[in-house]
């Protein structure tokens, strides 16, 4: 199965498509046991590239193991691209993407999106918050574009499981002076590891705030600011809230300052 634009299958005419996607030369993001990420360069345009190689026995095994649901290709991503286009939210736009195999251990596919030039993750947009205080109003708009996506990500049975604020691109193609608050346009990525059910379990609801709060930690954000995130993601007054979920939020913040030390000792691992 393959899915290409006219342009990219003439160009591949007469070729073997997947051992030319599966050849491309570029910059490598991120390389790991059969699969890699590379950004590369076609007909004037950059795009990027998930390339699934099979995850192997040995690499299914190391993920059970660990509790964790192994990534079989790249056809997880393309669907959860595809929904997010359903729910209206934006992310990478989807170019192509191509299956081959039967036997879940050794599938061969890939996903091929759009570069998104102009955009910057939330984690270096914030990162200077703490010294440099942004204006209120973007601030505001932008907590609540992020609790929105949160809670229609999560209403809609899906779950990122990788949602730090590094994943959420802000769109600056206008012009880092010239943001308006008013319209802004936030981008999420990476869905690779995403889940989709009818409904998802509070666990994995807790998982993913967690790490949204974990990520968020050091840019600044005051309590009123929190508090404004879960009245927008829980969509309610702010008091009802707080009154039947209570507990819930408290188990959030505890599991993100968890993550928070644990990141801490690993960073001062690294600097011994």
């Amino acid at each position: 199965m393959i899915q290409l634009p006219d342009n990219w299958i003439k160009h591949f005419e007469g070729r073997d498509i997947f051992d030319r996607i599966f050849a491309l030369n570029g910059e490598v993001y991120r390389e790991q046991p059969g699969r890699k990420t590379l950004r590369f360069a076609f007909q004037g345009k950059y795009y990027f590239a998930k390339i699934h190689e099979g995850i192997g026995s040995k690499e299914m095994i190391k993920n059970l193991l660990q509790f964790r649901l192994p990534v079989f290709g790249a056809e997880h991503e393309w669907r959860a691209i595809e929904r997010l286009d359903q729910l209206g939210i934006n992310t990478t736009p989807l170019l192509g993407y191509g299956k081959r195999g039967k036997n879940p251990i050794h599938i061969q596919s890939f996903v091929i999106t759009e570069e998104l030039p102009h955009s910057v993750s939330l984690e270096d947009f914030c990162r200077d918050w703490p010294v440099s205080p942004p204006d209120h109003d973007l601030k505001r708009a932008l907590i609540i574009q992020v609790a929105e996506i949160a809670r229609t990500v999560h209403e809609n049975g899906l779950n990122h499981r990788d949602f730090y604020i590094c994943h959420f691109l802000l769109d600056i193609s206008g012009g880092m002076d010239q943001l308006d608050h008013r319209h802004l346009i936030i981008y999420l990525i990476d869905l690779h590891r995403m889940r989709m059910r009818n409904r998802i379990p509070r666990s994995s609801r807790l998982k993913d705030l967690a790490a949204l709060c974990f990520s968020s930690m050091d840019i600044g954000l005051t309590d009123r600011d929190l508090l404004r995130f879960i009245r927008v993601y829980k969509d309610q007054p702010l008091r009802k809230c707080l009154s039947k979920d209570r507990f819930f939020w408290w188990q959030v913040k505890r599991r993100a300052n968890a993550l928070y030390r644990k990141y801490q000792r690993k960073y001062a691992e690294t600097l011994k």
